[in-house]
């Protein structure tokens, strides 16, 4: 995946999980609270990813003279 999908979808994954963290603690379901806690995390690595393929691409472009 690009650095910007990976990025889009983190973001994706972290709105839903705090969706599904909300609605948890106002039906009171502890299974659904934790199930977004579990997505947004995943979406916060997904991120994490993304910026870091894009420091990595924009490193590899300065030292080889592309920027």
């Amino acid at each position: 995946m690009s650095s910007t999908t990976d990025k889009l979808k983190g973001l994706a994954n972290e709105a839903a999980g705090n969706v599904k963290q909300a609605a948890g603690k106002v039906t009171g379901n502890d299974r659904l609270v934790v199930e977004g806690k579990a997505q947004e995390l995943k979406g916060e690595a997904q991120r994490t990813l993304g910026e870091a393929k894009e420091g990595a691409a924009s490193l590899v472009d300065r030292l080889t003279g592309k920027r």
